[in-house]
C-alpha cells in the first residue's frame, strides 16, 4: 500500500502541477472570453430557463428525459459529498484561501461546462431503440475526429467514477454515520449497495425520476441549515470573507492542528476540489445531459452554468463559511467530520451534526445512483451494451469496498483520476470552441428575435 501511495503522490504532483492548473483555468478564461462572458451577460435568463423551469415536462425536441430531469440528475451528481467533505478537506489542507480559488475556478468553469453540454448534445448519437448516447468521448470522436482521445477519456471515466462515486461517496457516508451513530462502516456499505441497486437497475429514466425528487429536497435542507448559521452568526460573516480573501494571496501559517500551506498548494487544492465538486472541465455531465429532450444544444448547455453556480457559489460557499466561523478548521480534523463539527458548533443543540450527516447520506446516495450512469455509458462506448450489467454489479461491489477504505488515500487517488480524465476533454473544448460559439450565437440570436 505504501508503494501505491507513493506512486500516486508522484503522479498526482505531475497531473496537478502548474501546467494542469494553467490548462484548467486557462480553458475557462479562453472560453469565457470567446463566448463573451455569457455567464454574466445572460445570468438572469439562464437561471430562469433552468432552475425556473426544472419541473417543466412540456418541452419540444428529441431525447429520453426532460431537460429538468437531466439537469437535476447532473446537479445530484455534482452537489454531492464534494460539497461536504471536499470543501472541508480543501480548507484543512490549504486553509481558508482555498475557497477563493474554488470561486475563481467556478466562475470560469461556468463557460467550460456550458461548452461541454452544448457539444454533448451536438455530437450525441441515437441508438436503434431511440435512446441517445453522448458525452466528451463522442465529441472527441465525432467532432474532433480523435477516437483515441475518446477511448482514453472513457477509460478514465470508469476509473474516476468507480473511485469518486462508488468509493469516495460511500466512504464519506460511512464515516459520517460512524461519527454520528457509531455504526460500523461495512454495515453502511452493504445497505447502500442494496438501495443503490434498486435504482440503477432501472436505467436513466428511473435515475431521473428519483433525482427529480431527491435533488431539491436534499439541497433545500442543507441550504436552509447553512443560511441559519449565517443569520445566527451574521456579525462574523464579514470577518470570514475577509479571512478568505486575505488568505488567498499569502502563505497560510500553521495554527493548532493546521499544518500551514503555501500559495501554490492553496491554489492547487482549491482548484482540484472545485473541479471535483462542480465537475466543470471533466466532461462527465454531458453524458447525462445527452439524454435530455431539447430543441437546441445550447439550450441544454445553459444548465452547465446553473449547476456550477448552485454547487460552488451557493452550497460550497455556505459550507466554507460555516467551517471558518466555527474555527474547527484549525483542529486537524478533515473531511465530513470537520463539516459536522462546524455545523454542530454553529447551531443549537446537536441539530447541525444531524443535518450534515443526513445531507452527506442524501448527497452521497444521489451521486451513487447518477455516477454509475457515467460508467455505464463509458463502458458501452468502449465495449458495447454487453458491458452494462457487469458494470452495475461491480459498482455495487465497490460500494461495499469503499465503505471501509481510507479517506486521505482515496481522496488523493480521486484527484489523480480527475486530472487524467480532464486533460483530453479540455484539449477538445479548446479545439472545438468555434463550434460552441456558433451554437451559442445561433441560440441567443433566436431568443433575441423572439423578444423582438
Amino acid at each position: 500500500m505504501d508503494l501505491i501511495t507513493s506512486i500516486n503522490d508522484t503522479l498526482n504532483g505531475i497531473v496537478w502541477g502548474p501546467y494542469m492548473i494553467a490548462l484548467l483555468i486557462g480553458t475557462g478564461i479562453f472560453l469565457s472570453i470567446r463566448l463573451k462572458f455569457l455567464q454574466v451577460k445572460y445570468f438572469k435568463f439562464i437561471l430562469k430557463e433552468t432552475l425556473g423551469k426544472m419541473f417543466n415536462k412540456n418541452v419540444d425536441g428529441d431525447g429520453e428525459i426532460s431537460p429538468g430531469q437531466a439537469g437535476l440528475t447532473a446537479i445530484a451528481a455534482v452537489v454531492g459529498t464534494g460539497n461536504i467533505a471536499g470543501v472541508a478537506t480543501a480548507i484543512a489542507i490549504g486553509g481558508p484561501g482555498a475557497i477563493f480559488w474554488m470561486w475563481i475556478a467556478a466562475f470560469f468553469g461556468m463557460a467550460t461546462k456550458f461548452s461541454e453540454i452544448t457539444l454533448g448534445i451536438k455530437y450525441r448519437e441515437k441508438r436503434e431503440d431511440g435512446s441517445y448516447a453522448g458525452g466528451a468521448m463522442y465529441y472527441l470522436t465525432n467532432g474532433l475526429k480523435q477516437k483515441w482521445m475518446g477511448i482514453f477519456f472513457s477509460l478514465m471515466v470508469i476509473a474516476t467514477y468507480f473511485i469518486i462515486g462508488a468509493v469516495v461517496d460511500t466512504n464519506t457516508i460511512a464515516l459520517s454515520v460512524q461519527e454520528q451513530w457509531g455504526i460500523k462502516p461495512l454495515y453502511t456499505g452493504i445497505i447502500l449497495a442494496i438501495i443503490t441497486g434498486i435504482v440503477v437497475l432501472g436505467g436513466i429514466k428511473r435515475i431521473g425520476e428519483v433525482c427529480e425528487f431527491l435533488t431539491p429536497f436534499m439541497g433545500g435542507i442543507y441550504l436552509i441549515a447553512g443560511l441559519a448559521i449565517i443569520i445566527i452568526n451574521i456579525t462574523d460573516i464579514p470577518a470570514a470573507f475577509g479571512t478568505i480573501f486575505t488568505s488567498a494571496f499569502r502563505p497560510a501559517a500553521a495554527t493548532g492542528g493546521f499544518a500551514g500551506a503555501t500559495i501554490a498548494r492553496m491554489i492547487t487544492i482549491g482548484t482540484a476540489r472545485g473541479m471535483f465538486s462542480n465537475e466543470a472541465g471533466m466532461g462527465s455531465s454531458p453524458i447525462i445531459h445527452s439524454s435530455a429532450i431539447t430543441d437546441h444544444p445550447s439550450r441544454q448547455g445553459l444548465w452547465g452554468v446553473a449547476e456550477v453556480f448552485v454547487d460552488t457559489m451557493l452550497v460550497c460557499t455556505i459550507t466554507g463559511l460555516a467551517i471558518i466561523i466555527s474555527g474547527e478548521w484549525t483542529t486537524g480534523v478533515s473531511g465530513a467530520a470537520l463539516t459536522m463539527r462546524a455545523f454542530a458548533s454553529a447551531l443549537p443543540g446537536n441539530i447541525g451534526g444531524y443535518i450534515v450527516v443526513i445531507s452527506a447520506m442524501l448527497f452521497g446516495y444521489s451521486c451513487l445512483i447518477s455516477a454509475n450512469y457515467y460508467c455505464e455509458r463509458a463502458g458501452e462506448y468502449l465495449f458495447g451494451t454487453k458491458s452494462i450489467i457487469p458494470i452495475r454489479v461491480l459498482w455495487l461491489v465497490f460500494i461495499v469496498i469503499g465503505s471501509v477504505g481510507g479517506l486521505e488515500f482515496v481522496w488523493a487517488l480521486a484527484d489523480t483520476a480527475n486530472g487524467l480524465m480532464a486533460i483530453p476533454n479540455l484539449i477538445g473544448l479548446i479545439l472545438l470552441s468555434g463550434v460552441v460559439l456558433k451554437e451559442k450565437e445561433s441560440f441567443f440570436s433566436k431568443q433575441d428575435k423572439l423578444k423582438g
